[in-house]
């Protein structure tokens, strides 16, 4: 007799157009099992979809009326049933290559009738233990993987937190909104997404880039608020300490990259480091020009320079979305590279538009993220 698999009966069907047949595996197993039984493959079909559930396995027949086995293993295939009820075919049949077929189509095993109901019962077992098994695994996988993404998420949060604590800190300092963050990282996501055709980025890609670009100016909060705050023109002293922003942030950065992975912490020493080089090489503070800027570093400085223009600063008013758009174009901000101006005049008549729908995401996100979730550990916001 069958070993019990557990206190709580399992569903055993029994699919077989002979009721002798039928009759014999249902004395077998019916100790340890509630047995289902079909007559042909059509009314078989119906009763695993009705119990896919509850199944622990399918002893089928091949030759039946309406539907025979093959179409049956064809069905459970398409549906994807084969891979959590298995299937055990016992026939009459002894063509190997009908019983290849079987297998092929994803059977456990195969009994020939007549059987010895003693060996049909330890197979049985042994294919159900082993499903069983498998599936517990793939229970104890999905849960460590969900685990695993869960931790991934809050080191995520904790790194943003830092990006975000240590940019709007240097916004504030500065005497300019903590918008200005979220709209440089939504405008360098939207470039880098129009620029695609010449820099193949991938969408985690351009998701980690624009959330680092955040750093771009960190490295002012060591620059003096005599210089930083200065509501005139700068001398060219002054100008010289000032520039010295880009190269302090990095070693800023360089106290803290624990907090990022490697290619995060490359984005961002880049971003922080180039984002005031410009096309032509007439930038800082190392000279760079053409391609030898990074895109994430160009489409980060388009970014700035684009929303320094159109908000208002203790030194100027805000220009419009035109009058941004056709100083950029001019070149009276600094050189770009084409491709990004072109990119440019494609995207000017949306481009409000898309800065509000990526900003309002980017606050719901942020929302989930941050909000109280059962279960999970929250990182504060900043106050």
């Amino acid at each position: 007799m069958c070993v019990p698999l557990s206190c709580c009966k399992k569903k055993l069907l029994v699919v077989d157009d002979v009721q002798l047949n039928r009759i014999l595996l249902t004395d077998l197993f019916g100790d340890d099992y509630d047995v289902l039984e079909a007559d042909n493959g059509q009314i078989a079909l119906e009763l695993i979809l009705k119990h896919r559930d509850e199944l622990a396995i399918v002893l089928l027949d091949l030759v039946m009326p309406v539907m025979d086995g093959f179409q049956v293993l064809e069905q459970m295939t398409q549906l994807g049933l084969i891979q959590t009820i298995p299937v055990i075919l016992i026939t009459g049949e002894s063509d190997d290559e009908k019983t290849l077929m079987g297998y092929a189509l994803g059977v456990s095993d195969l009994v020939n009738k007549p059987f010895n109901p003693e060996i049909v019962s330890r197979r049985v077992n042994n294919v159900v233990r082993l499903y069983s098994h498998r599936q517990e695994l793939e229970r104890e996988l999905r849960e460590q993987k969900e685990m695993l993404e869960q931790q991934a998420r809050r080191i995520h949060q904790s790194n943003q937190f830092v990006i975000d604590a240590l940019s709007t800190t240097a916004e504030f300092r500065n005497m300019e909104s903590g918008e200005h963050i979220m709209r440089v990282r939504t405008l360098t996501k939207i470039f880098l997404e129009e620029l695609r055709e010449f820099y193949p980025l991938t969408d985690e890609q351009i998701e980690t880039i624009s959330n680092v670009s955040a750093m771009h100016d960190i490295g002012k909060i060591v620059i003096s608020d005599a210089i930083l705050l200065k509501p005139g023109p700068l001398t060219e002293e002054e100008f010289e300490i000032m520039k010295t922003h880009t190269i302090r942030g990095c070693e800023i950065l360089d106290t803290l990259n624990y907090t990022q992975d490697e290619e995060s912490y490359r984005y961002s020493y880049d971003i922080c480091r180039h984002h005031h080089e410009r096309w032509d090489g007439s930038g800082y503070p190392d000279g760079l020009k053409g391609d030898e800027i990074s895109i994430w570093a160009q489409a980060t400085s388009l970014a700035d320079v684009y929303d320094a223009l159109t908000s208002e600063r203790v030194y100027k008013k805000a220009y419009t979305h035109k009058e941004t758009i056709e100083m950029i174009l001019s070149g009276e901000c600094g050189a770009f590279n084409p491709k990004m101006l072109d990119m440019l005049v494609r995207v000017q008549d949306t481009l409000q538009e898309k800065i509000n729908r990526y900003t309002q995401q980017e606050k719901d996100e942020m929302r989930a993220s941050f909000g109280s979730q059962e279960g999970e550990e929250r990182v504060p916001l900043l106050p």
